[in-house]
C-alpha cells in the first residue's frame, strides 16, 4: 500500500511538470520559427515599411529591385539588414505567443463545440480555426506592440537622419520620454483590426489546406502509406495563406506605420532620407489617417510596398509554419497545430 502510495504522488507530481515542459518546448518552436523566417526576409521587410512611410513628393525608393539596390549602394549590406535585431527581439517572442495562444484557442473552441453539438467527434471548421487565430493574433500582437512600434522607427532609419535611436532599449526609453507611455501603442487599433484577417487567415488556410489534402489526396502527392505532407507541400500551404491574409490586412497595416511616426519630431526627414525640415506629420486617429493618405496619395498609398511585402510574406509564413512543426518534431512535441 505504501509503496502504491508513493506511485500515485510521483504520478500527480510528473504530470505538472510534464505539461510545464511541454508549454516550454512550444514556446521554444514558436520562437524559433518567428526569428528564422524574419531574418530569412529581412531585407524585403525593411523596403516595404520604407515604401509605406516614404514622402510621396520625394521619392527615393521606386519598387522593389531599384529600392534594394539603393539601400545596398547607400547604406551597404548591413542596411539591407537593419532594424532586423530589433524585429528578431519582437518576433521571437509574438511568435511564441502567436502559436501557443493558437494551439490553447483551438482546444477551446474545439471543446465548446463538441459541447454546443453534442458530437465528441467533431473538429473545427474553417471559421472556428479563423477565430482561434484571429485570438491568437489579438494576444501576440498587443504582448509585443510596444517593440514593433520602436522596430518601425528604427527601420527607416538612414545614415542622413537628422536623429538616431541608438537601439531598441534606447528607442523605448526615448519615446517614453519625450511622448509619453501612450506614444509605445499608437497605431495599436488599425493593428488590432487587421491582425484578425491576417493571423486568422494564414491559420485557418493553412490548416484547412492540410486537411483537405489529406483527406482528398489529390494529383497522388500524398503517400497513401503515410498519409503525410511532405515539406514543399506544406511550404505551398504557408505561402497560399500568407498571401491571402496579407492581401486583406494590407491597408491597415499602412496606416499602422504612418501613425507610428505621429509624434516623432524628425519623422518627415527621416522617411525622405534627406535630412531637411518638413512640416510633422499628424493624424488624430486611425480613420483620419486612412482620409489623409487616400485625398493626399490616392487609394494606391493604400498598397505602397505591397510587393515587396508579397515577396516577403510567401516565404515568411511558408518558413514559420514548416520550422515550427519541424521544432516540435525534433522536440518531442507531439500536439500539432490540426490536432
Amino acid at each position: 500500500m505504501a509503496s502504491e502510495d508513493v506511485k500515485r504522488r510521483e504520478g500527480v507530481n510528473k504530470a505538472p511538470s510534464n505539461a510545464v515542459i511541454g508549454i516550454c518546448k512550444s514556446l521554444i518552436a514558436g520562437g524559433v520559427a518567428g526569428g528564422v523566417s524574419r531574418t530569412a526576409v529581412a531585407p524585403l521587410e525593411r523596403l516595404k515599411i520604407l515604401l509605406q512611410v516614404q514622402n510621396p513628393h520625394s521619392i527615393k525608393y521606386n519598387g522593389t529591385v531599384q529600392g534594394l539596390k539603393y539601400i545596398w549602394r547607400t547604406e551597404g549590406f548591413r542596411g539591407l539588414f537593419k532594424g532586423n535585431g530589433a524585429n528578431c527581439a519582437r518576433i521571437v517572442p509574438n511568435s511564441a505567443v502567436k502559436f501557443f495562444s493558437y494551439e490553447q484557442a483551438s482546444k477551446g473552441i474545439l471543446y465548446l463545440y463538441r459541447q454546443q453539438t453534442g458530437n465528441d467527434e467533431a473538429q473545427l471548421t474553417p471559421l472556428l480555426r479563423l477565430g482561434a487565430g484571429a485570438c491568437a493574433g489579438i494576444i501576440a500582437m498587443s504582448a509585443t506592440y510596444p517593440m514593433d512600434m520602436v522596430r518601425g522607427r528604427l527601420t527607416v532609419q538612414t545614415d542622413k537622419s537628422p536623429y538616431q535611436y541608438r537601439g531598441m532599449v534606447h528607442a523605448l526609453s526615448t519615446v517614453l520620454r519625450q511622448e509619453g507611455p501612450r506614444a509605445l501603442y499608437r497605431g495599436w487599433l488599425p493593428s488590432v483590426i487587421g491582425v484578425v484577417p491576417y493571423v486568422g487567415l494564414n491559420f485557418a488556410v493553412y490548416e484547412s489546406l492540410k486537411d483537405w489534402l489529406v483527406k482528398s489526396k489529390p494529383f497522388g502527392i500524398i503517400d497513401n502509406n503515410t498519409s503525410e505532407l511532405t515539406v514543399t507541400t506544406r511550404l505551398a500551404c504557408g505561402a497560399i495563406a500568407g498571401t491571402m491574409g496579407q492581401t486583406v490586412a494590407y491597408p491597415l497595416d499602412v496606416v499602422r506605420r504612418r501613425m507610428q511616426m505621429v509624434g516623432w519630431k524628425d519623422a518627415s526627414s527621416v522617411i525622405t532620407g534627406d535630412g531637411r525640415g518638413k512640416a510633422p506629420i499628424e493624424y488624430s486617429g486611425m480613420v483620419d489617417a486612412f482620409r489623409k493618405t487616400v485625398r493626399h496619395e490616392g487609394l494606391g498609398a493604400l498598397y505602397k510596398g505591397l510587393v515587396p511585402n508579397s515577396v516577403k510574406v510567401v516565404p515568411s509564413i511558408a518558413i514559420a509554419f514548416v520550422t515550427y512543426e519541424k521544432v516540435k518534431d525534433i522536440l518531442g512535441v507531439e500536439f500539432r497545430i490540426s490536432d
